[in-house]
């Protein structure tokens, strides 16, 4: 469950940048996962709540928004949706397809007090 690695490396980054602005909680956090990144959403939920206590964010409400896939194939320029890694172009088929989004994993924003 690589979701608690990646729980522990949100809080580590959002508790150094809410001390950065000498804030003593953190109120909300918003994250940006693609569909494509690879994380389970709701393990990674699980795991912040339970990573997050007794940290600056123990009751930070945690907003995930789901970025939808979208890529371009490299050959007959397309763009499309694909539902896996691994699709080819719904158009010529060529699996020369490159991601434009879907992929990211991204601490967007902190509300702090």
């Amino acid at each position: 469950m690589h979701e608690l690695s990646i729980a522990m490396s949100i809080i580590d980054l959002a508790t150094k940048e809410a001390k950065k602005g000498n804030a003593t909680r953190v109120k909300e956090v918003e994250l940006e996962i693609g569909e494509m990144a690879g994380v389970n959403k709701e393990a990674l939920d699980f795991s912040l709540r339970i990573a997050m206590q007794h940290t600056l964010l123990e009751d930070a409400k945690v907003n995930i928004v789901e970025i939808e896939s979208l890529a371009v194939c490299r050959d007959c320029k397309t763009r499309f949706s694909p539902v896996s890694m691994y699709d080819s172009c719904p158009h010529c088929h060529s699996y020369g397809v490159e991601f434009l989004r879907g992929r990211e994993l991204r601490l967007k924003s902190l509300l702090v007090e």
